[in-house]
């Protein structure tokens, strides 16, 4: 069971977090970026549940890492790791383009140096040289189902990379369901970590693959059809 202890932050990762509740909200009234709006919720369901990874992998002790988070959104899980973990060179991929004009603000409000967005679907860059089994790790948050979400994101993976899914409630059979989607594209179950935030009892689950062989070329396929017909 992971149990994070926010007590080490930096004044100035305070002061950065603060100024990204503020933006948030504040954006938040103009564009659909999340339904999460109350300080502390943001806190907990947002902040605090992005950067659990740091309890799976010392991303500190990685030099370099080049990272990608898929579906970003309103920029999580990759910025407040990016705050955290400032070495880390980040990329976004975001698909809406009312939030990448958030996460651009955002990434500049915040200082943050070493973060490219990219207003794109993650099936077109997944086949794209520049992109394609180039990253260190994967990261998708309340993406969709696992099989989806692994067409998703497995290609993007170096062999020998990790995908990182931040998963909700009971995911026995969805893990089961998605074993032989993950082997075709070239991944690995490695294991699930539950997560544990103080103040939420909603059983949050962080499922790792490895990325053990190349992605065929076939996959991901078409933008839409990972969603419309899963792999099984």
């Amino acid at each position: 069971m992971i149990k994070r202890d926010f007590s080490n932050l930096t004044a100035d990762q305070i002061e950065q977090f603060e100024i990204y509740y503020k933006e948030l909200v504040l954006w938040n009234k103009r564009i659909n970026l999340t339904r999460i709006t109350d300080y502390r919720d943001v806190q907990l369901k947002h902040f605090a549940d992005s950067v659990t990874p740091l309890d799976v992998i010392n991303l500190q002790t990685c030099g370099n890492l080049k990272c990608i988070d898929v579906g970003s959104g309103a920029g999580f899980p990759g910025l407040p790791l990016k705050i955290l973990v400032p070495g880390i060179n980040l990329c976004l991929v975001e698909s809406v383009g009312k939030k990448v004009n958030f996460l651009e603000h955002i990434v500049k409000r915040l200082s943050l140096d070493g973060v490219t967005i990219y207003n794109n679907r993650a099936e077109v860059l997944g086949r794209d040289s520049m992109f394609r089994e180039t990253f260190d790790l994967i990261l998708a948050r309340a993406l969709g189902p696992m099989n989806v979400v692994a067409e998703l994101t497995l290609p993007f993976s170096r062999i020998g990379g990790k995908v990182i899914l931040f998963k909700k409630g009971e995911i026995s059979r969805e893990i089961e369901d998605s074993h032989g989607a993950i082997i075709k594209l070239g991944g690995r179950l490695a294991g699930s970590h539950p997560t544990q935030i103080s103040g939420l009892e909603d059983n949050r689950t962080l499922v790792i693959l490895d990325k053990v062989s190349h992605t065929p070329d076939i996959y991901p396929r078409k933008a839409g059809i990972p969603k419309k017909r899963p792999l099984t």
